[in-house]
C-alpha cells in the first residue's frame, strides 16, 4: 500500500499551552519528511474528526499520526476513522501533565514522542487477518456435571452448536452425591433440594446439544476454531472439528487415606462431608459401625484444607457444607448434640444470614484445632480440641459420629501432594508440578501439542492463566477452563464459571472466524510470519512461546498455527536471526523507531535513556501518573511494546551503539501469581537481560546501564521514583562512551 501520512497535533488539554505547536510542526515536516501537518483545538470532537475526514476524501490520506492524548483513550472517536494505518503520539499524559511547560526538555520530549510515532505509521503494513478454510464454530464440552452442562445449555442459548462429553453412563458429576442445597434464594434460612434431574433432562431435550455419556475424549489436534477430536463412546468412535474448548471435569474429594490422624480409614465413625451427603441423601444417618442412632455428631472443619502438609488453599464449600450437614442432623433427631470445630467460619454474603438460621437452631461452634481424635470401646469417638478463645483443650467425648470438612482436588491433578513440595521437585521454569511416580495425573483432552498432552498444572494444580484479568483463560488458546476444575468453588460458583466460560468460547470462535486474536490483544488481526529461508531451527520460538503457537517438523522447523497466537511477541524477542515479525510490529520497525532520535553529546548534559513499556501494566500506570501530575525526567523516551517478552536483544545492541545511556525495561509483575499477561514475558526478558549484563561487562560497558522493573499497573508512585533512581545511576556512570561514534 502507498502511504499518504499526515500529522494531526491536538492544542487541547493544555497541550497548546506547554509546548510550541509550530516548532513541532516544523520539526516533524523537516525530520518525518512528512508536509502534511495540521493542529486543531479537540482533534477527538466531531470538529477535528471532520479535519482529518476531509484530508482522507480530498487529500487521499490514509495514514495518521494522532499527536493528542493516550492511546489508551478516544479509541472509538479515533477508530470511526478506519484509517489503514493510525499511530497515536502521547502528548497530553506522557509530556505536558508529567513535565514543566514551555521548557526546553518538554519541548524535545513533544517533539520526539511524534517523531517516532511518524517512523512506526511509515513502516507498518495493514495486517491481513488470516482466515483459514474449514473453521468451525462448534463448541466441545468436555464435563457433564453442573458446570458442564450449565455450559451447553448457555452456549446452546446463544445460537451454538455443542457436544458434550461424560465419562460416567450419567450426567450430574459430583452433584449426583448431595442431598441438599444451602439457600440460594430469600430469606436464605431453608435447605433447597438440587433439582438435578430437571436440569440433566434439559441438556438431553436441547436441540443443538449433542450428550455423550460413557464416553472420553481419545485425542485433540489442531487450533481455535480447527480442533479436531476423537471422541471414544462405547466401542465407537466420534470425530468432530470444534471452535473452542471448555474443560468442565469438576473437583474430587481430597484423599481420605492422607488424614489418618484424624481417624478417617482407622475409626468407623469417623466419615468425610461427601459421605455424609450420600448417608443423608439415602435417608441412613446412623453409626456406620452398629446402625444406631445419630446423637451426638461433630463437624471438624479445614480438615486437611489450608494445612501446607496437604492442602494450601480454603475449597470454599465446607464451611457452609458443614453448617447445611448439620441441619440434616437436627432436622432427623431435634435433639441432637451438634457441634462445630473451625479456625472461623466463612459464609460471605446472604450465607450470613443461613449462618445464624443454624445458630439459632443450637448448633455449637467451637474456634480451634482438633488435636487427636480417639475411639472408646463401644465405637464412640471422642476428639481433644483447642479452644482458642479459652486458651485451653476442651474433650467432646462419646461422639456417635465425626465429620470431616475435606477438600476439593481439581480432577486435572488427582494424585495432588503438598504444593511446597512439588514446587521444590519442579525444574525451573516449569510448567506442570510432577506428579508422584507411577501415579500419573488424570487425562482429559489428551491435546496434540508439544508442550503437553493436558493443561499445564499452575498453583495448587489447577489449570488456569491470568487469575485477575482473564478469568476461565488457560495457557492453551481457546480452550477455557471453568467451575471447581478451575478453582474451589460451590455449585453457584460453578454456574457462574460455565456462564463466563461459554462466553469467552463464544467470542474466541467469533474472533476467529474474523482473523483477529483474543485475549488480551482482543481484535488483533496480525500474526507471526517466518522468513523460513533464514531459519537456523534453534527451536527457541517454539520453546518459549506460552501459548504452544508453534509445532515443529522432523527437521526442528517451526510450524506455526496462527490462531492459537496472543500476538504477544515473544517469538519475535527469542529468535537470533530476526526472521519473526508482524505486519504492524517488528524488530526493524523498533529498531528504526529508537535510531531515528537525536542524541546530545556529552558537553550538552542532556542524557537519553530509552525506556522499553508493557502495554498491559506499565503503560497504563504511566498514563495514571499523568493523569496524577507526577512529574519525573524529560530525559526519558517510551516504547511502548506489546510484551516485555519481545524485546529482541538487537534493540539493546542498537540502543547502545546510537548513544543512548541507559535502558529500562518497565514489564508485568511475574511469579507464582502469573500477573504477566502474557504468561512469562516479563520472566524471559529478565533473563535475556541477566545474559546481556554479562556481554556489556565484557564491552568495558557498566552494567547498571540497563536495568528492568516489575510494575503493576497500580505502581503510580512506584514509577517516577524508578525513573528518578535510574536517572541518578546514569549520572553516576556517566555518558554512553559510544555517544558520537
Amino acid at each position: 500500500m502507498e502511504k499518504k501520512t499526515a500529522v494531526y497535533i491536538c492544542t487541547g488539554c493544555d497541550i497548546g499551552k506547554s509546548v510550541d505547536v509550530d516548532q513541532l510542526i516544523k520539526s516533524t515536516k523537516a525530520s518525518a519528511k512528512i508536509p502534511l501537518c495540521r493542529t486543531h483545538a479537540a482533534l477527538c470532537s466531531s470538529e477535528g474528526l471532520a479535519v482529518v475526514q476531509k484530508d482522507i476524501a480530498d487529500e487521499g490520506v490514509n495514514a495518521a499520526v494522532m499527536a493528542a492524548c493516550s492511546p489508551r483513550v478516544c479509541e472509538r472517536e479515533f477508530g470511526s476513522l478506519n484509517l489503514p494505518v493510525l499511530e497515536r503520539a502521547n502528548l497530553r499524559e506522557q509530556v505536558v501533565w508529567t513535565h514543566p511547560p514551555n521548557d526546553e526538555d518538554t519541548q524535545m520530549l513533544a517533539r520526539d514522542q511524534i517523531l517516532m510515532s511518524c517512523v512506526r505509521a511509515q513502516k507498518v503494513e495493514r495486517p491481513v487477518p488470516f482466515l483459514p478454510e474449514g473453521l468451525s464454530k462448534k463448541i466441545l464440552v468436555v464435563g457433564g456435571g453442573i458446570t458442564g452442562m450449565t455450559a451447553a445449555l448457555e452456549a446452546s442459548e446463544a445460537g451454538y452448536e455443542v457436544a458434550l462429553v461424560e465419562k460416567e453412563k450419567d450426567l450430574g458429576g459430583l452433584a449426583r452425591r448431595l442431598h441438599r442445597s444451602w439457600p440460594t434464594k430469600t430469606p436464605y434460612c431453608e435447605l433447597e433440594p438440587i433439582d438435578l434431574e430437571q436440569t440433566t433432562a434439559q441438556v438431553q431435550a436441547k436441540q443443538g446439544v449433542r450428550v455423550l455419556v460413557g464416553a472420553e475424549v481419545e485425542s485433540i489436534v489442531g487450533a481455535p476454531g480447527l480442533f479436531d477430536a476423537t471422541i471414544k463412546q462405547n466401542g465407537s468412535v466420534v470425530s468432530d472439528r470444534f471452535g473452542a474448548i471448555i474443560l468442565a471435569t469438576g473437583a474430587l474429594p481430597y484423599d481420605e487415606k492422607k488424614l489418618p490422624s484424624l481417624g478417617l480409614g482407622t475409626l468407623p465413625n469417623v466419615v468425610t462431608n461427601v459421605t455424609m451427603e450420600e448417608m443423608a441423601h439415602k435417608g441412613a444417618l446412623a453409626r456406620p459401625t452398629d446402625g444406631g442412632p445419630v446423637n451426638k455428631v461433630a463437624f471438624v472443619q479445614c480438615a486437611g484444607s489450608r494445612d501446607k502438609e496437604h492442602l494450601p488453599y480454603c475449597s470454599a464449600h465446607c464451611c457452609r457444607t458443614s453448617l447445611k450437614q448439620a441441619l440434616y442432623v437436627l432436622d432427623a433427631n431435634p435433639e441432637a448434640e451438634v457441634f462445630v470445630i473451625h479456625q472461623d467460619i466463612r459464609a460471605p454474603g446472604q450465607a450470613e444470614e443461613f449462618f445464624r438460621t443454624v445458630q439459632e437452631r443450637g448448633v455449637t461452634l467451637l474456634r480451634g484445632k482438633v488435636k487427636e481424635v480417639t475411639e472408646g470401646s463401644d465405637g464412640a469417638v471422642t476428639l481433644r480440641a483447642e479452644d482458642v478463645l479459652l486458651g485451653q483443650d476442651v474433650l467432646l467425648e462419646d461422639m456417635d459420629l465425626v465429620v470431616l470438612a475435606t477438600g476439593l482436588v481439581p480432577s486435572t491433578r488427582t494424585e495432588f501432594d503438598d504444593a511446597e513440595a512439588l514446587r521444590k521437585l519442579a525444574p525451573k521454569g516449569s510448567e506442570t508440578a510432577p506428579a508422584d511416580p507411577g501415579r500419573p495425573p488424570a487425562t482429559a483432552l489428551h491435546l496434540g501439542y508439544r508442550q503437553g498432552p493436558e493443561l499445564p498444572n499452575l498453583k495448587y494444580g489447577f489449570p488456569d492463566s491470568h487469575f485477575i484479568c482473564f478469568p476461565y483463560e488457560t495457557r492453551r488458546t481457546g480452550i477455557y477452563a471453568a467451575g471447581s476444575v478451575r478453582r474451589p468453588g460451590d455449585m453457584e460458583q460453578c454456574k457462574l464459571d460455565a456462564t463466563g466460560a461459554a462466553l469467552k468460547a463464544i467470542q474466541c470462535v467469533e474472533q476467529v472466524a474474523r482473523g483477529q486474536g483474543v485475549h488480551p490483544r482482543v481484535g488483533d488481526a496480525s500474526y507471526p510470519e517466518i522468513f523460513a529461508q533464514r531459519c537456523t531451527q534453534c527451536k527457541r520460538c517454539t520453546e518459549e512461546c506460552p501459548f504452544g503457537a508453534y509445532d515443529e517438523d522432523e527437521k526442528s522447523n517451526p510450524l506455526p498455527n496462527p490462531t492459537r497466537c496472543r500476538r504477544c511477541g515473544v517469538c519475535m524477542g527469542a529468535c537470533p536471526e530476526r526472521v519473526i515479525s508482524f505486519k504492524d510490529y517488528s524488530v526493524e520497525m523498533v529498531g528504526q523507531m529508537l535510531k531515528c532520535l537525536e542524541i546530545p553529546e556529552d558537553y550538552e548534559e542532556k542524557p537519553r535513556v530509552l525506556c522499553f513499556v508493557c502495554e498491559n501494566d506499565a503503560y497504563p500506570a504511566l498514563d495514571m501518573v499523568g493523569m496524577l501530575r507526577k512529574q519525573y525526567s524529560a530525559f526519558v523516551r517510551f516504547v511502548s511494546l506489546r510484551c516485555l517478552g519481545s524485546v529482541n536483544l538487537m534493540w539493546i545492541n542498537d540502543a547502545l551503539n546510537r548513544g543512548y545511556d541507559g535502558i529500562l525495561l518497565l514489564g508485568c509483575k511475574h511469579g507464582d501469581d502469573y500477573q504477566c499477561h502474557f504468561i512469562h514475558g516479563s520472566e524471559l526478558a529478565n533473563t535475556r537481560m541477566s545474559k546481556i549484563s554479562e556481554t556489556l561487562q565484557r564491552l568495558m560497558l557498566e552494567s547498571d546501564r540497563i536495568r528492568i522493573e516489575q510494575v503493576g499497573i497500580s505502581d503510580v508512585d512506584r514509577i517516577p521514583a524508578i525513573i528518578q533512581e535510574f536517572m541518578q545511576t546514569i549520572e553516576r556512570v556517566g555518558p554512553n562512551p559510544f555517544k558520537g561514534m
